[in-house]
């Protein structure tokens, strides 16, 4: 999961770059060739202005899309994270023993027929044992 939202930022940031050299270089080769006359200005004057401003819409549009994005994916991140991190109680029930065994589990550490504990010790349920999981909802 580390891995693709690394991969994500390093794509936006490769294309930011890429976007801003792009804008370095068609400021850089437009160069006024002969004075405007006085008639001529204002038509250009006003199409610069209303793309420009176009522009920065665009930009600004860009942008909240992008912190939108991350934010959502950080907040759906943060809820996975903490509903996987619930702790369970896992009560087995076997035919030998009259008494039963309670375990706390990690949500995301309990597989079909195993599970591993808060401490650390790997549970393997036999088939003649029942499991019941308890906090799930």
């Amino acid at each position: 999961m580390l891995g693709k939202i690394l991969l994500t930022i390093a794509v936006i940031v490769t294309a930011l770059f890429y976007i801003r050299r792009r804008d370095l270089q068609e400021t850089t080769s437009k160069k006024p060739k002969k004075k405007p006359t006085q008639s001529t200005v204002t038509p250009k004057t006003d199409n610069k202005v209303a793309d420009d401003s176009l522009s920065a819409d665009l930009r600004l549009g860009a942008y909240m899309f992008l912190v939108l994005m991350i934010g959502l994916g950080g907040a759906l991140y943060y809820f996975r994270w903490q509903d996987d991190h619930t702790i369970l109680t896992i009560t087995l029930h076997s035919d030998s023993q009259a008494e039963n065994t309670q375990y706390q589990v990690y949500k995301y550490q309990l597989q079909d027929r195993s599970f591993v504990t808060l401490d650390g010790i790997l549970v393997t349920v036999a088939s003649t044992e029942r499991m019941e999981v308890l906090g799930l909802e």
